[in-house]
């Protein structure tokens, strides 16, 4: 979570090499460089990085337009869960009190020129933020989305057993 001016700059030198950052040169020997494969990797490798950086409280809100106006800041996500906690609204993103500045901070990060972004698993509210002119909007993660998977196949297998009765004789394999 980022919630100063600060704390993006750091982080925008974490992910830069010299001399614009301190992000180490020994990854040009690891995965990012393909293994050392790819021609000119640090000198070229600035130009390629995209930093998204997440703000969900409102001191980052408070910071937003410092946090926006920082070169190597590509895009700015809104984590509306913890933002919505940090404004008293515990477990209701979609409150309209925290609906109203996550409305202001996405249309604030696009006059930066920035991707804007948000997670919702409300559909509505992703079409909404869509609307609004949002670059990114994810609508699932990836343990609600395994979880909801497992849900599903234990549902089919149960379903499935109380269909044919139970096994008489053989194997699960």
């Amino acid at each position: 979570m980022v919630d100063s001016k600060e704390v993006a700059e750091n982080l925008v030198k974490a992910v830069s090499y010299p001399p614009r950052g301190v992000r180490g040169v020994g990854a040009a020997l690891a995965r990012a460089s393909r293994f050392n494969r790819i021609p000119d990797y640090l000198q070229t490798a600035n130009d390629e990085i995209c930093l998204l950086l997440q703000i969900e409280s409102r001191a980052g809100l408070a910071a937003l337009d410092e946090i926006a106006s920082i070169d190597g800041v590509d895009g700015i996500f809104i984590g509306p869960a913890d933002l919505a906690a940090d404004m008293g609204h515990l477990g209701k993103p979609g409150a309209p009190e925290v609906q109203k500045e996550v409305e202001k901070a996405l249309k604030r990060i696009q006059s930066h020129g920035k991707a804007a972004g948000i997670l919702t698993a409300d559909l509505s509210l992703a079409r909404r933020y869509v609307d609004l002119g949002a670059t990114f909007v994810a609508i699932g993660n990836d343990v609600t989305l395994f979880a909801n998977a497992t849900t599903r196949l234990i549902e089919e297998f149960n379903r499935t057993v109380s269909s044919q009765g139970s096994a008489s004789s053989g194997s699960v394999y």
